[in-house]
């Protein structure tokens, strides 16, 4: 079996999951190397992520290694893969996904409902923002910005009263000591393609994507696919203030999907069912939709106000 060299950024959870493609490798028979590889969302942390708007900020540089044959491979989290990859570039695989939902993380408080008027909430997720703000407006929510141990051990020493993270990550690293709650999806709807990995090679390399094929996993390839396409309906990247969750629901496939004022004043949600087989016109409808019930204005709306930055051609 051939070698195959995988580019990964360095933090710990990307490690971690650049290690768990390896060891699914590894067992077929691969030899495997792994790179890390700086990006420019790395580079960047003291600023929150909308308001730095590059696009691919978390991918780019891992983008040029495989350009240039560095590596075979590269381990994204999903939801940080731009929608329309750049020319040249696929996705071979998406692996079976992890719990999409969000985690409201605290040292003191077991759910949000029991979270004092004017509690500090550490989150510099522009759609986390925009749907707690719809629930609790009394709340103050503070950027948060650092790798998983970083942004844990803030909540620690008391910076905030709670922060919300993807539970994937939490419990991939197995930091599950201050989870008090996986927030219902109904309540606070996950970014699109959150809790699975995409597994991106060069659109010519067909001999690595049939290596690949084994990783690929068909629930979770068309629920993203279906998130995705509302995503990029709405010409949203993954700091705007969307959220899209798609599962399998009696032989159909089901999308819940928010846009929503930042400040949470205006939140639109629609749900829809669709045909398994085809998962982006479900995306694509429902999208559709939400720009036309409002949706357009209020994303008009976080671009005008410099919130997060459209992406660009």
């Amino acid at each position: 079996m051939p070698k195959l060299r995988i580019g990964s950024r360095g933090s710990q959870l990307a490690l971690w999951q650049a290690n768990h493609i390896s060891t699914l490798l590894r067992v077929r028979g691969h030899e495997v190397e792994i790179e890390i590889i700086h990006t420019t969302g790395d580079k960047i942390t003291d600023v929150a992520l909308a308001k730095v708007g590059t696009k691919g900020m978390f991918t780019k540089e891992i983008e040029e290694a495989l350009a240039a044959g560095r590596v075979d491979l590269a381990v994204h989290s999903l939801k940080d893969l731009p929608t329309e990859l750049p020319a040249g570039f696929e996705i071979a695989a998406i692996t079976e996904r992890q719990d999409p939902r969000d985690a409201f993380c605290s040292r003191r408080y077991s759910r949000m409902e029991e979270l004092p008027h004017g509690a500090r909430i550490g989150t510099s997720s522009l759609r986390r923002q925009a749907q707690l703000k719809a629930i609790r407006p009394d709340l103050e929510i503070h950027p948060l910005r650092g790798n998983v141990d970083t942004r844990l051990r803030k909540l620690e020493q008391g910076e905030y009263d709670a922060i919300i993270l993807a539970s994937a990550g939490l419990k991939r690293l197995g930091k599950t000591e201050l989870i008090r709650q996986i927030i219902p999806a109904d309540i606070m709807c996950p970014a699109a393609g959150q809790g699975a990995l995409g597994i991106e090679i060069r659109e010519d390399d067909a001999e690595t994507r049939k290596h690949l094929e084994f990783l690929d996993d068909a629930a979770s390839r068309a629920a993203t696919t279906c998130e995705r396409a509302l995503l990029n309906r709405l010409g949203g990247g993954c700091q705007v203030p969307i959220g899209a969750f798609a599962e399998k629901r009696d032989g159909k496939l089901h999308l819940d999907a928010i846009v929503a004022d930042p400040d949470g004043s205006r939140l639109l949600r629609e749900s829809r069912d669709g045909d398994l087989d085809d998962p982006e016109k479900l995306g694509n409808d429902v999208g559709d939709t939400l720009l036309r019930r409002g949706g357009d204005e209020i994303l008009d709306a976080v671009y005008g106000r410099g919130l997060a930055v459209p992406p660009q051609p």
